[in-house]
């Protein structure tokens, strides 16, 4: 079986802001690899939720409500998401690991 991936508007905006802040950061070349390969290890670990959505961590009570720790240099990021049915998984919310309002 095999899930879609979507993403809510507020979790593509989010997407948005580890990049952002690794490029705030960067002062090299090396540093604006470095941002790039975090979209790529966001990317891969997305992707993992089209074959396996249900070993991720639940987020609450709701059995379909979940998170996915994405794993990346000294923190990362998390991945809020909700398997909608049989076939689609929604991306609510992206928020690295270190930031105060997590969801």
């Amino acid at each position: 079986m095999s899930f879609a991936v979507r993403y809510s508007a507020a979790a593509r905006d989010d997407l948005v802001r580890p990049y952002e802040a690794l490029l705030d950061r960067a002062t090299s070349a090396e540093d604006l690899d470095l941002a790039e390969q975090a979209l790529g290890v966001i990317a891969a670990a997305v992707e993992s939720l089209r074959r396996s959505p249900f070993i991720c961590r639940k987020a609450g009570a709701d059995p379909f409500l979940r998170e996915l720790v994405i794993p990346f240099g000294h923190s990362g990021c998390v991945a809020l998401f909700e398997i909608d049915d049989a076939s689609t998984v929604t991306i609510l919310a992206v928020r690295r690991l270190l930031e105060d309002d997590d969801h």
